[in-house]
């Protein structure tokens, strides 16, 4: 039995706080040795000497909506939502500082007053944190335009495996030189992947988006080393506070819906729309419009193979409606309807059915859940249509349903899949689904992941992805900033484990209190990824002496 940490914030190792932070959004139940809610930054280095001094792991967590499995792990988990929270707009320089815990929708009705907003828009603006996106380098739907959170992130402070606070600062290259951790990088790390720099540029994915392994070609084309913390899942350090770009809104915003016959088109037109420069390209599969096909929305669909969501921003109306019509000339030759929306009211009319789905998803019966094992990979924009006729041939051919739908203008598709838990192998049928869809997205010259990282989920994936050379890099790189492994074990960095194991569904589903278990699964159909979840544990006992290890 292990003494707990000198800290000043919650540190429970009880049953029901366990059992409240035993899931994520993601497809796993994991029972943590501890919860930890530290008070401050002090908090959080004492946390991690006293982690190193008896070698436990500890598993950095925001709202818990990541779905790689990153924010479950058998050891402490530690909610980092309760630090002193930081909101600062800076509008002359148009920039913001936040603690980690504030979350998307906080900044952006922050920066709204002024007519800023920070671009990248995750579904799940609303309660994730922004600690959260950068963790997993998050985008959504106007990367197309605007790209993913790397891109807007001008300094992090980040406290290390060994207890340092560091300021990592774009233009600073690896920042102060007083660290023992910078020292190792520049030392070790540094040199090794700069002479692996021909086969770093070959063997990474030449997608549009790519958020799997360590960002090592970003570093490279930046020299800031910041570029290689954000999207490291909090394996490299817990991220406690970031500086942010913050851009203009744009003053108008107008939409189009495009229905396809052939998923033959899908490619074509999604080029065509890409010349004209929108914000965002949304694509909605037939299995996603069959699904949605009896809500008031989703009418009239059932016979379309697919459709397109679009968003064109500008600031001058004139050139707006020019966009618009150029958008709809465009494409006219391969769709079967296109409808336009020139104002931003009736553009949010449009994009309700790209919103119809989840409240569909979220509320199936417990036989029929909604697991996300292939909902992130991103392909070559070229090979879309590929992708999708592979993974509808896989999911057929193992009687699983999916719905298809994603972020077209980046070949980046999302897929849900609906197993039936009544019948006997299902896991075996979902892991064979993942097998089979993670080697095509290799031979399509994809990643596994293009805005949710790998988790635990799609670590197993990351040799077959870049190869034994550079995921020896990727375990230097790790081995430079947490030379214990306390850090998030078996995150991004595989443990042998198999993917498919310790579901959060289904009969082999660890137990845990029904109480628990029923507010969690609440939590999950309506997206209340903001309740602290020592509120459904019962706030007391603060600190319980129980083992941590």
């Amino acid at each position: 039995m292990l003494p707990p940490p000198a800290i000043r914030g919650v540190f429970r190792t009880d049953e029901r706080a366990r059992a409240a932070y035993a899931e994520g959004a993601g497809i796993y139940r994991i029972l943590p040795a501890a919860v930890c809610l530290p008070a401050d930054r002090q908090d959080l280095v004492s946390l991690v000497s006293w982690a190193a001094a008896h070698r436990v792991a500890l598993v950095a967590r925001g709202a818990g909506s990541a779905m790689g499995g990153g924010n479950v792990g058998e050891g402490v988990i530690v909610d980092l939502t309760g630090l002193p929270r930081l909101l600062e707009i800076r509008a002359a320089q148009r920039t913001a500082v936040t603690s980690a815990n504030v979350t998307l929708a906080e900044l952006n009705i922050a920066a709204d007053a002024h007519r800023l907003r920070l671009p990248p828009d995750p579904s799940s603006g609303r309660f994730a944190t922004l600690g959260g996106m950068v963790a997993t380098n998050a985008s959504g739907a106007r990367s197309v335009r605007y790209g993913s959170v790397r891109r807007w992130v001008q300094a992090i402070e980040l406290v290390t495996a060994r207890g340092e606070v560091l300021q990592l600062r774009r233009g600073d290259g690896a920042g102060e030189r007083s660290s023992e951790t910078l020292r190792r990088v520049e030392a070790d790390v540094a040199p090794a992947v700069g002479a692996a720099y021909g086969l770093i540029a070959a063997r990474f994915p030449r997608t549009r988006k790519n958020s799997s392994g360590y960002a090592l070609q970003d570093w490279i084309a930046s020299g800031d080393l910041l570029d290689l913390v954000v999207g490291a899942e909090g394996t490299l350090g817990f991220v406690t506070r970031i500086d942010w770009r913050l851009d203009p809104q744009p003053a108008h915003r107008a939409g189009l819906r495009i229905e396809l016959r052939s998923l033959d088109d899908l490619v074509k037109v999604v080029a065509a729309l890409l010349a004209c420069e929108p914000s965002a390209v949304e694509l909605l599969d037939r299995t996603f419009l069959e699904l949605v096909s009896h809500t008031d929305v989703g009418e009239g669909f059932r016979q379309v193979e697919a459709i397109l969501l679009v968003e064109i921003e500008r600031d001058d109306v004139r050139a707006l409606r020019e966009a618009v019509g150029r958008a709809a000339d465009t494409v006219r030759p391969w769709a079967s309807a296109v409808d336009t929306a020139l104002t931003a009211e009736s553009a949010a009319r449009l994009w309700e059915l790209r919103h119809a789905a989840s409240p569909i998803l979220a509320g199936l019966p417990e036989d029929r859940r909604s697991l996300q094992v292939i909902e992130d990979a991103c392909v070559p924009v070229e090979r879309m249509g590929d992708y999708i006729r592979i993974v509808r041939r896989v999911t057929s051919e193992r009687d699983i349903a999916a719905v298809i739908f994603g972020h077209a203008g980046d070949g980046h598709v999302h897929v849900n899949l609906l197993p039936k838990l009544g019948r006997a192998g299902w896991e075996q049928g979902v892991a064979g689904v993942l097998e089979e869809v993670s080697d095509a997205v290799l031979r399509l010259g994809g990643t596994p992941s293009g805005e949710h990282g790998d988790g635990r989920l799609r670590a197993g994936l990351l040799e077959r992805t870049y190869g034994e050379e550079i995921v020896g890099l990727f375990r230097r790189v790790k081995q430079a900033f947490d030379p214990l492994g306390i850090l998030a074990p078996g995150v991004i960095l595989p443990s042998g484990e198999p993917a498919i194991t310790r579901l959060k569904a289904g009969r082999q589903a660890i137990p845990i209190p029904g109480d628990i278990a029923r507010a969690l699964r609440e939590i999950e159909r309506q997206g209340g990824y903001g309740q602290c979840r020592l509120e459904l544990a019962g706030r007391h006992p603060e600190r319980s002496e129980g083992s941590a290890g």
